[in-house]
């Protein structure tokens, strides 16, 4: 349990400006709390203690607005960023160093048995308002952008945005392993083809444009 804390202080600390230091990360932290309490509840729930683990984790849902499911398997370094109203579905399974922005869904879409919630790689950025929905895998070092629906599998290094989510690559090239906060210079094809289609549009026109004056022209 003591590695797990000092991983979970050492994320906020690496990952919030705001945070000052380790005292103020363990009283002021929501996030920090319900990872440890979820802790508990894990170890209750794979050693048969499984309505124990369940009480334990909506007492955690009522003090900290995180509900995670105690039978979720999560990894080193999770860092839950303000968390109300993170929803961390039974048969996730969560890898290192993961940052959750609130609002986030890690969820099912209500049609599977047995596996039927996410697999989130190694340095995941989820942020706000994100839903990930169904038994797939989010591979390592993906970034998902604010408000996107995913629902469907996610290629290691690459950004996903939009509703439903599409994922854009970033040139190709692979992402640092240094966690990647950055989450407003995310692309956007929806305005990229809005744009393309605005240029196109004002070319057409001008070609009209030119043809009238050529007929006006021609019939004077």
């Amino acid at each position: 349990m003591f590695k797990h804390i000092k991983a979970g202080i050492r994320a906020v600390l690496e990952r919030d400006p705001a945070a000052r230091n380790a005292l103020e990360v363990i009283l002021c932290y929501p996030g920090f709390h319900a990872m440890i309490l979820h802790r508990i509840a894990h170890w209750m729930y794979k050693h048969h203690m499984k309505l124990l683990a369940r009480m334990l984790s909506q007492c955690n849902r009522f003090f900290t607005g995180i509900e995670i499911h105690p039978a979720a398997v999560i990894g080193e370094g999770i860092f839950i960023d303000h968390g109300m109203g993170v929803v961390i579905g039974e048969t996730t399974v969560i890898g290192d160093n993961v940052t959750i922005y609130q609002g986030a869904t890690l969820g099912g879409t209500g049609k599977e048995t047995g596996k039927r919630h996410p697999t989130i790689g190694n340095n995941v950025i989820i942020s706000t308002g994100a839903k990930i929905l169904g038994p797939f895998t989010v591979g390592d070092n993906a970034k998902i952008g604010a408000g996107s629906v995913v629902l469907r599998e996610v290629p290691p290094n690459s950004t996903v945005v939009g509703v439903p989510g599409r994922v854009v690559k970033k040139d190709n090239k692979k992402v640092s392993r240094r966690v990647d906060m950055d989450q407003i210079t995310l692309p956007d094809p929806v305005n990229d083809a809005l744009r393309r289609l605005t240029f196109r549009l004002l070319d057409l026109e001008q070609k009209v444009m030119e043809l009238e004056d050529k007929i006006n022209n021609e019939t004077l």
